[in-house]
């Protein structure tokens, strides 16, 4: 909980009343590897943050290939923010790459902290900002950098991940076949 609290407080001031609020309006949920913590085609039912774990972003191109679209560790917000707030179908889905275990907040919930606590849209925004933010600064590069760039460059960014999540996964976020990926691997050794 500590490192939630650290989370939000670093995009707003929030008195220990209004962190007690918020913390009683959250539920935590564990999720086993390979379950969904969001669904393609269904409505998201909450936003996240995840304590334990790793998670991905990924959906299926029109070849039906999965294709992982992000990573999520520890520490960070797991959700469709925008189709959890309009309350509007998913278009990829939300996978435990690990067992996780996350704070959750149902929408009637994190409704609820927003029309009681003054200024929580505020932080919201924020913590939404930098979210894409982040999600940005990693994807951008994957786009002009050689194969062997984008794959240094993801082992710097997700120091700890290369170890904890499958190499077909990291093949696919890299846009590259996992026979690729291994020669790199190879190489770089």
């Amino acid at each position: 909980m500590e490192e939630f609290v650290n989370y939000i407080l670093q995009f707003g001031n929030l008195n220990s009343q209004q962190i007690e609020l918020i913390l009683s309006k959250a539920e935590t949920m564990k999720l086993r590897k390979d379950e969904y913590f969001s669904e393609a085609g269904k409505i998201p039912r909450y936003v996240g943050f995840l304590l334990k774990g790793v998670t991905r972003f990924c959906y299926y191109n029109n070849k039906s290939e999965e294709i992982t679209h992000s990573f999520v560790d520890e520490n960070n917000f797991v959700s469709d923010q925008q189709k959890f707030e309009a309350q509007m179908v998913a278009s990829e889905y939300i996978q435990a790459i690990t067992d996780c275990e996350l704070l959750v907040f149902s929408k009637k919930n994190w409704d609820e902290i927003g029309n009681t606590i003054v200024g929580w849209k505020d932080i919201e925004n924020l913590i939404v900002k930098n979210c894409l933010m982040k999600a940005l600064e990693r994807r951008s590069p994957l786009v002009s950098e050689d194969a062997t760039t984008r794959y240094l460059s993801f082992i710097n960014q997700f120091p700890g991940l290369v170890n904890r999540v499958p190499l077909s996964q990291v093949a696919s976020y890299l846009g590259i076949t996992q026979q690729s990926l291994s020669r790199i691997r190879k190489n770089i050794r």
